[in-house]
């Protein structure tokens, strides 16, 4: 409950990374994993409900030691289901020294056929088609590979390619979905809409440090003065200099301490 809460925030990305490995619970077991088939869609069940439009992405390993036809079907039955939009697909490889590596192997072609038979799986359906027409406000933060496009996300973490105008970079734009593809979509400005930078405070201007109060910033910017300063509350008793604690550069203090432990230690 708290995670969906989280993922409600309007500055947090609906998006999360369950890696699932397998639908077996039999392979999940040789994989120590301390999870079922069951917990995976319950997790994913409930985030789906709480967390209406949220994207989720999983992991899947092809020819653990010991995979059975039918625990590899059982495998393409779930991402057949669940249509991940992303889906990130390995061929298991025996690493040396590990207890997998010293079980019994799935061979070469079994597994290479498997990664195969799963990656058409997963290239036979597109997530963004139903999207076309919808109205969205994305983030745009970089630059296409292809140098083409700006790079933008909604709120679901979707890769939204919008075009390249330099007033849109970092910036919060509403756009009218009019293409999809497998990975992406693509958005058309709309003409009137805001474009701002989606920042609580105002962006610190170059050179400019983060956290300082605004007394720490007027003692910055005024110069120290050489006459005596006296105590407001006691006037002519001790000078503030001495009233206020002692102000010690970062550096002293850090060989101050790593000083004090030596000794310890070596005492």
């Amino acid at each position: 409950m708290e995670m969906a809460k989280i993922l409600n925030h309007p500055r947090v990305y609906a998006f999360l990374h369950i890696p699932v490995q397998s639908a077996s619970d039999t392979v999940l077991m040789e994989m120590k994993r301390e999870y079922c088939v069951a917990d995976f869609r319950r997790v994913v069940d409930f985030l789906k409900e709480k967390v209406p439009g949220i994207t989720i992405v999983t992991d899947i390993i092809c020819g653990f030691p010991g995979e059975t036809d039918q625990d590899f079907q059982d495998t393409v039955t779930l991402v057949e289901e669940y249509k991940f939009p992303s889906l990130f697909i390995n061929q298991f490889y025996p690493r040396p020294g590990t207890p997998a590596a010293k079980m019994e192997q799935v061979p070469a072609h079994v597994k290479k056929q498997r990664t195969k038979d799963l990656s058409r799986v997963f290239h036979s359906y597109r997530p963004y088609d139903h999207k076309i027409g919808e109205r969205q406000q994305v983030l745009v933060t970089e630059e296409s590979f292809d140098s083409k496009f700006y790079v933008a996300h909604n709120r679901f973490y979707e890769q939204v390619l919008v075009p390249k105008n330099p007033m849109f970079m970092g910036k919060m734009v509403e756009v009218d979905i009019y293409e999809s593809g497998k990975h992406f979509m693509k958005g058309q400005p709309v003409a009137d809409a805001k474009v701002y930078t989606p920042s609580i405070s105002k962006p610190l201007a170059k050179g400019e440090v983060s956290g300082l109060t605004e007394e720490f910033r007027s003692r910055r910017g005024s110069p120290p003065s050489s006459a005596p300063l006296t105590s407001a509350a006691h006037p002519g008793g001790p000078s503030s200099r001495a009233a206020r604690p002692l102000l010690v550069p970062a550096g002293l203090a850090l060989l101050a301490l790593l000083l004090a432990f030596f000794v310890k230690v070596y005492n």
